[in-house]
């Protein structure tokens, strides 16, 4: 999966039905941080939870590979800085949250639900550590 450059928040949110609507809440933080501006348009991605299960989307015959994101990789690289958000704790009580394809950053010193922006200092195949470099109230 690309994420975009201009990626401007990234939270978890659920989608609740609403008469003949779904609506996904943008938590305030969002907007007192300054991410969200409620008068601007923004384009949303929605992205299932690590571990559920979904019907496989239709493929597109292409033979552009050069397209296509090496899977085999990971979705982060040593010194990169990246906005999360700790959706769980791991065995030894380090926050945890998942990027791209649900690969797992460990973030040590954070709790679920912390917002934090976080430098990547060490990949592995499987998982990553990251450093948090700064924190955000809500």
């Amino acid at each position: 999966m690309e994420i975009s450059e201009q990626l401007t928040c990234l939270f978890a949110a659920k989608i609740e039905e609403q008469g003949q609507s779904y609506v996904v809440e943008v938590p305030k933080q969002e907007v007192d941080i300054g991410y969200v501006d409620p008068t601007e348009d923004y384009q949303v991605a929605v992205l299932k939870q690590p571990g559920e299960t979904t019907q496989p989307a239709p493929t597109q015959n292409r033979d552009d590979s050069s397209q296509q994101p090496d899977l085999d990789q990971p979705p982060v690289s040593t010194g990169e800085t990246r906005v999360v958000e700790i959706t769980e704790l791991g065995d030894q009580g380090d926050g945890l949250t998942r990027v791209e394809r649900g690969f797992v950053v460990i973030v040590p010193k954070t709790g679920v639900g912390d917002r934090v922006r976080i430098r990547i200092e060490t990949v592995h195949e499987t998982v990553a550590f990251g450093e948090v470099v700064e924190r955000f109230r809500y």
